[in-house]
């Protein structure tokens, strides 16, 4: 699995992965899910995944996103761009620089 840190220093990259997490808690209680019912719709084995990552601890599988953006109600383009943010900053610089500041596309 792909662990590259991106030349980002490790606090940096905890900072990413916890302001990720609050994003996915946020699209999470806006559906009204407790992370039970998330892990279920995304085909986690366990409700506790889901508390990880909202807590920065993890990130989606990238084979999982369009799982996620359809349990959370999200256009998945939208979704992916967005969590890119915080899992792969830089790439998500090259390809979008400041015109995505803020998340987008919380609609179906």
């Amino acid at each position: 699995m792909y662990a590259h840190q991106q030349r980002l220093d490790s606090e940096e990259v905890l900072e990413l992965r916890r302001e990720g997490g609050r994003y996915l808690k946020e699209l999470r209680e806006a559906r009204g899910l407790s992370q039970r019912q998330l892990a279920a719709l995304v085909g986690a084995d366990y409700y506790t995944f889901i508390s990880q990552l909202e807590t920065g601890r993890g990130r989606i599988p990238p084979d999982r996103y369009r799982a996620w953006a359809e349990a959370l109600a999200i256009e998945p383009r939208a979704f992916v761009r967005n969590v890119m943010r915080f899992y792969d900053p830089i790439t998500h610089e090259i390809l979008f620089g400041d015109r995505s500041a803020e998340p987008e596309g919380n609609e179906a």
